[in-house]
């Protein structure tokens, strides 16, 4: 083995802990996917993950400044097919590898920039935002599952965002009250600083996300079998939360982070098993 591949190794290895360390409901599903995929899903979160670390974690950095560099850094790696920054280096391995379009990078880091001077959004905003940080992360991912084939990226493309914009909405509503006190910020566009949530808004929330997942399971009926199971796990563990959500007044919400805990995440596993194997996905 030489330096080099050893050194893109080490990246992989890097972006597997990542991920490990920052997500047991993703690792799971991640588990799930075909050996031959498993480091280019990891390679694609530990770049989402450091991106959002950087404008969620550190605010006693110039966060604006962090972000610009992270994306140059980014942009230059994929030109040049190395960094020095490890989990940037894994990334370009997977954008290279799969032709993953730019545009999406660049959608994903200006909806990061956002975050470090939008607290409130319009609808306009939202959308966007909603499609940098979450629908184009399910386009990256299909380029990966689907491995060039054109026709079949085509046809997953819209559930594949569909069901990011789910997922993302879901993390919204849970993470509200720390969103809210803890970054000042309010992505719903129904919300803002004089009207926090209520049980008739997040009503309305509910139904955006219920038809967000039912377009999202179309596509997840499509993918590959390298990934089907290990999607499919991800969208129950999703489900599992959004209903339990749903049960929970929206003054709680406001008050609690809601959570499922390790223990219930793998027991999800034995009935998605089940439901993928003999074609009842639901």
């Amino acid at each position: 083995m030489t330096n080099r591949e050893i050194y893109n190794d080490i990246a992989r290895e890097i972006s597997e802990v990542t991920t490990k360390k920052y997500s047991t409901s993703f690792s799971l599903g991640i588990k799930l996917f075909g050996p031959d995929i498993r480091p280019s899903i990891y390679g694609i979160y530990g770049f989402v993950r450091f991106a959002d670390e950087i404008v969620d974690t550190f605010f006693d950095q110039d966060q604006e400044k962090l972000i610009i560099d992270f994306e140059k850094e980014t942009l230059g790696s994929i030109k040049r097919r190395f960094s020095s920054n490890p989990i940037l280096h894994s990334f370009q391995m997977v954008v290279n590898k799969y032709n993953i379009p730019i545009d999406f990078i660049k959608s994903f880091l200006n909806s990061m920039k956002m975050d470090t001077y939008k607290e409130t959004h319009s609808e306009n905003s939202y959308k966007r935002y909603i499609y940098g940080s979450a629908e184009v992360i399910g386009l990256m991912c299909i380029h990966v599952f689907c491995n060039g084939n054109d026709n079949k990226i085509e046809e997953l493309k819209d559930p594949a965002q569909k069901l990011g914009a789910a997922f993302q909405k879901v993390n919204f509503l849970r993470d509200l009250k720390d969103d809210y006190q803890g970054k000042g910020r309010l992505y719903f566009p129904e919300l803002n600083k004089k009207n926090a949530l209520d049980n008739d808004t997040k009503t309305l929330i509910e139904k955006q996300i219920e038809n967000d997942f039912d377009n999202g399971i179309e596509g997840i009926k499509k993918l590959p079998n390298n990934s089907r199971l290990g999607v499919y796990l991800a969208y129950r563990y999703f489900r599992v939360l959004f209903n339990k959500l749903k049960k929970t007044d929206a003054d709680r919400i406001m008050e609690n982070r809601l959570r499922i805990n390790n223990f219930k995440k793998i027991l999800l596993i034995p009935p998605a098993y089940l439901r993928e194997k003999t074609g009842q996905l639901i």
